[in-house]
């Protein structure tokens, strides 16, 4: 019988946190879980998806209501600079060769710990009005935290098998019902190798892309249940628990490959 030290145990446990299934899932239900949680709070401002915003604004302007526009307005330049900001970390920590993964999962988790107490602070109980004096500051962090997370999918290059959206679900949905198609025609309507193959290639992406998914959904009626129950913002310590224990996993899993290197 061989005996297994914690060391690896913990470097297997975060492997298996950060390949695709768990991570897309987890980093979905965080952005479900976040983007429920303000748009229930916030009268309607979406922190994730953030291009709803838009619309949005297009109908308090018809509405005649200039704080409110102007405020989903703004969440798309805060949501792009966030990203430019994003995207020159992650090019400044290849160069100095940190952990991209993990270092963008730190900043995730420390702009949702700014969500926290901003939310918090503000508002201790539910808004129960429109104020927008509160609404602006709690949905700037939130689309902050958001963003980093969108960024941090395109840059955390070689983590994942391929690029997969973990705050918008139409993209990966779209996708998955092509899939579905392409694998039962695999299956069922044609015996080709080039059938067989593709739909092979479809029960793959399928694997990584429902858990994207289902994680989204879970997250937003978590939230939607713990918004009710607390109504207040501390049930967005969930997330921040989640994003910080990737983060930890991503660390690890660094480090464990570096010492690996060198011993060999």
């Amino acid at each position: 019988m061989v005996a297994t030290s914690p060391t690896s145990k913990s470097s297997s446990l975060g492997a298996f946190l950060l390949s695709d299934g768990p991570a897309g899932f987890l980093l979905s239900w965080v952005a479900g879980f976040v983007d429920t949680s303000a748009f229930i709070i916030l009268f309607g401002i979406f922190t994730a998806h953030v291009t709803g915003n838009i619309a949005l604004a297009g109908s308090s302007f018809v509405s005649a209501d200039t704080e409110t526009t102007i405020t989903r307005l703004l969440m798309l330049p805060i949501f792009m600079l966030t990203v430019m900001a994003v995207s020159l970390l992650a090019r400044y920590a290849r160069y100095r060769q940190w952990p991209v993964f993990a270092v963008l999962l730190t900043a995730e988790a420390i702009a949702l710990s700014v969500l926290l107490v901003v939310g918090t602070q503000l508002s201790p109980e539910l808004i129960l009005d429109v104020q927008e004096e509160y609404i602006f500051p709690i949905a700037m962090a939130g689309v902050v935290a958001m963003a980093i997370q969108n960024a941090m999918m395109k840059e955390a290059k070689g983590v994942f098998k391929s690029y997969i959206p973990t705050t918008v679900m139409t993209g990966n949905t779209t996708q998955l019902s092509i899939d579905i198609v392409q694998f039962l025609w695999g299956q069922f309507g044609g015996s080709s190798p080039t059938a067989k193959q593709e739909a092979a290639e479809a029960a793959e992406r399928i694997s990584r892309v429902f858990p994207t998914i289902a994680g989204f959904g879970l997250g937003g009626f978590a939230a939607a249940y713990f918004v009710l129950v607390s109504e207040t913002w501390w049930s967005l310590i969930f997330p921040v628990v989640i994003i910080s224990i990737l983060a930890m996993a991503a660390y690890v899993e660094h480090f464990r490959k570096a010492s690996s290197r060198l011993s060999n």
